[in-house]
């Protein structure tokens, strides 16, 4: 392959595939100092990306403004937003489109993209035909973001600089600042992740209070709990169980200024949910709770430790056969999860 004076990355979410995507960032810049870079991605998602220096551009799939025009019927709107977007997707002339999800909805937009090369990972669901080249996304490796390390090794680039890019940015950083202040924190603090999508990826709510009020009795640290707005409720279940004073703040933060706060802690917990990822990406001490699913073991890095008992059906990803006990996440105790942060912490 010729070497490329632009490139477009497809990868539209989800939160934590895009921040174990961004690795590729510093490769490919360091690659091509000179070539044009540009994500694409789904517009919830683009506070993981605008801020970082290294990208020329964010483009941005507004899906759900989309699917309201189409509910409401104005197809005529729809229809000229889609064109603009692919115009201005064409107008980058784009020398390698590297679709990073490998679904069709990404394919179609690495085939709109107009690429002359378009390298597709993992393709699947049809859009491997929409490809001019397709890499298994498999790999032995249980390493974080191992799939995305094998596509810059299969493209022949010098993989030293691999590593997690997530920039949450200075208005982030300055308002993360200021929610601490009216917190009244003002010292090391933990952040904890307890929501995701699917409800086996869950831990036990009632464990999340008895873990926040152990780390500030223990460590006399305050405990900040982030969430999505849909987590809202079970947040304030939480936070009504606990003893101490955890600091509830899901449903009140964007991603940047979440990728802010976290920067900022001392230690992060979480199950497999991006911000538990995004709290590795930042260099945190941190604490992964893994059962129906386990993305990654090895983290690279000996303070961000993944906390896993794989049970026979371990992991069953969508298919749980445990009729709602999610066993291999009840294993993991609150006592075992101490255990695990004080070894964090003593190697932090």
């Amino acid at each position: 392959m010729d070497l490329p004076g632009s490139i477009l990355i497809v990868r539209l979410g989800a939160i934590g595939d895009i921040v174990f995507a961004s690795a590729l960032i510093p490769v490919l810049r360091q690659a091509f100092p000179d070539a044009r870079l540009v994500w694409l991605a789904d517009e919830a998602n683009k506070d993981l990306l605008i801020h970082n220096p290294r990208l020329d551009r964010v483009a941005t799939w507004p899906r759900a403004r989309w699917a309201r025009l189409r509910k409401e019927g104005h197809y005529g709107i729809l229809l000229k937003e889609l064109r603009a977007l692919v115009r201005s997707l064409r107008e980058e002339r784009f020398d390698w489109v590297l679709d990073l999800q490998g679904l069709m909805k990404s394919g179609v937009w690495a085939a709109l993209a107009g690429g002359k090369t378009r390298i597709g990972l993992g393709s699947r669901e049809g859009s491997q035909f929409l490809m001019t080249k397709r890499i298994d996304r498999r790999t032995e490796s249980n390493t974080i973001g191992s799939e995305y390390l094998k596509l810059a090794v299969e493209l022949g680039l010098d993989t030293e600089a691999f590593a997690m890019d997530f920039v949450p940015g200075d208005e982030a950083e300055t308002e993360a600042g200021t929610i601490l202040e009216a917190l009244g924190i003002r010292r090391p603090y933990a952040a904890i992740f307890p929501f995701t999508t699917r409800p086996q990826k869950h831990w036990i709510d009632g464990n999340w209070s008895a873990l926040a009020d152990e780390i500030s009795a223990r460590y006399g640290w305050p405990v900040v709990m982030l969430g999505g707005p849909g987590d809202t409720e079970r947040a304030e279940g939480i936070r009504n169980r606990c003893r101490s004073d955890l600091k509830n703040l899901a449903g009140k933060t964007g991603l940047a200024v979440s990728g802010a706060l976290i920067r900022r802690s001392a230690l992060g917990i979480g199950v497999d949910t991006g911000l538990t990822h995004m709290s590795i990406a930042l260099g945190r001490p941190t604490l992964a709770l893994f059962g129906s699913t386990a993305p990654y073991l090895e983290t690279g890095r000996s303070d961000a430790v993944v906390l896993y008992e794989a049970l026979p059906c371990s992991p069953c990803e969508r298919r749980p056969t445990c009729d709602g006990a999610f066993t291999c996440m009840a294993r993991l105790t609150v006592e075992k999860t101490l255990a695990a942060i004080d070894g964090i912490l003593n190697r932090a």
